[in-house]
């Protein structure tokens, strides 16, 4: 998408946040008289325009309510204001500025690939030239790499497509890349992810995807991201309704964030050795599809008694974290649309993260309420465990109905499969908005992938 974010404009349109408290004390006499006969009391989402005898926009008044610092106004108003060059006049005491120039960026994105019109221009902010813009630029591209991965439909992102992506960011930063596919997946043990992804035709074969980098600096701590790419969730033979397979194109949202991120961390070199690992599938159905009751072989030697074909992400999952394993990481990551059971506990737009590491809980805690990122910490509750034994196998993919709890359990029996080395959290992520509004439009969501950033950054330093 074009960059929003300017060092300078010969014209630019002032812009002023105005809380409810604010709008009264304009020091601007004529302003504050166009503001009584607007009724313009600061509320949040109201903008106010003054113009110039030519019907030029002079100044632009955005009511912020009562959270006058809160900087995800900027997603909002980038989407509503019209064509231009805006920079903040009198911002708020206490507004990160980099946080409000990541909003604008998320708020004027917009996924239009596929529509037949000229793209329309967007409202640019002039930010200068402040060196901590490239950094706001950086993460504010990762999440847009996740939001586009995404919006685009299955039909033209497959396991071939987020292969292509990976290669390409490996090539960008001089990154290793290692692609596992078809029946080589079990040459190279890897039975789960083949059995999932085995019923696709031939150009959607299914594959694990690796990416190294400054592997061979091994003083370096190791990070491990690992990222659920189910680039269709037919349900498999357990088939979905029509309702419930409509956006399931976004069930390779955790493949898309483990991307994101890693292209980050490279951009930011981050101080670590990088792992970021992808098992890329398609559920289809066919004649060779995986059947409920089938017992499959994992890489760590534990067997998965499936119980539903629908839950198919965390048994891909068991091939890619055992692989993770192997590096010996000291920080493991995993993000994955994993359950509907997370959204019926936190609704869409909270995910739920799981560790029994107190530290990395806190930071994820602090990084999240720092950045603007949302997420939730849920219990690895162990009274659960028994609710993800088979009785034919080592672990079931569908929990025992009496646990109900399916975010925990599901997080439970990947952590049969997580590193023992180091730290390890889960992140279930809807990766996607379903609540249209200005600034967050219906589509794909990147979530919980600046808090990450952060919380990596801080501990294994820049």
């Amino acid at each position: 998408m074009p960059d929003v974010l300017i060092a300078s404009s010969e014209a630019p349109i002032r812009l002023m946040l105005v809380s409810e408290t604010g709008a009264s004390g304009l020091a601007d006499a004529p302003l504050r008289v166009l503001a009584q006969g607007q009724d313009f009391k600061g509320q949040n989402g109201r903008i106010l325009f003054e113009t110039g005898a030519d019907g030029q926009v002079l100044r632009v008044l955005a009511g912020v309510g009562k959270a006058p610092t809160d900087p995800m106004h900027a997603r909002w108003l980038a989407a509503r204001l019209p064509r231009g060059d805006y920079q903040l006049d009198e911002a708020p005491v206490g507004l990160d500025l980099d946080l409000f120039a990541h909003g604008w960026v998320e708020g004027a994105y917009l996924f239009d690939r596929y529509k037949a019109r000229p793209e329309r221009g967007r409202a640019r902010l002039v930010v200068g030239d402040h060196e901590s813009m490239g950094a706001v630029r950086a993460v504010a591209s990762a999440c847009v790499l996740v939001r586009e991965m995404v919006d685009t439909p299955a039909q033209d992102m497959g396991p071939l497509q987020l292969e292509t992506i990976a290669r390409e960011i490996a090539e960008a930063h001089g990154a290793s890349l290692t692609v596992t596919s078809g029946d080589a997946l079990i040459e190279e043990n890897y039975p789960a992810i083949h059995a999932v992804g085995r019923a696709a035709t031939e150009e959607r074969a299914p594959r694990l995807i690796e990416l190294g980098w400054n592997l061979d600096q091994t003083d370096l701590p190791l990070v491990a991201l690992v990222g659920k790419g189910v680039v269709f969730d037919s349900g498999g033979l357990d088939i979905k309704g029509a309702a419930g397979m409509r956006h399931m194109k976004k069930d390779m949202g955790g493949a898309a964030h483990v991307l994101g991120l890693g292209r980050l961390i490279m951009q930011a070199g981050l101080k670590v050795r990088l792992v970021v690992l992808v098992a890329a599938v398609e559920n289809a159905i066919a004649g060779n599809a995986f059947r409920p009751g089938d017992i499959l072989q994992t890489r760590k030697g534990l067997t998965i008694e499936v119980g539903n074909t629908d839950a198919e992400g965390r048994v891909i999952l068991s091939d890619a974290l055992a692989r993770a394993s192997e590096h010996s990481p000291d920080l493991t990551v995993d993000f994955a649309t994993l359950t509907g059971a997370a959204r019926v506990a936190l609704g869409p737009e909270l995910p739920p993260y799981y560790t029994d590491d107190e530290d990395l809980a806190e930071a994820i805690r602090a990084a999240a309420a720092d950045r603007h990122d949302p997420a939730w910490r849920m219990p690895l509750w162990p009274g659960y465990r028994e609710a993800v034994t088979a009785e034919l196998a080592d672990v079931r993919n569908d929990a025992a109905e009496w646990s109900l709890a399916g975010s925990v359990t599901a997080a439970l029996f990947l952590q049969r499969f997580a590193p023992e080395t180091g730290s390890w959290v889960h992140l279930d992520v809807f990766a996607w908005n379903n609540r249209a509004r200005p600034g967050w439009p219906m589509g794909g969501a990147a979530q919980g992938l600046r808090t990450l950033f952060k919380v990596i950054s801080d501990r294994f330093g820049r």
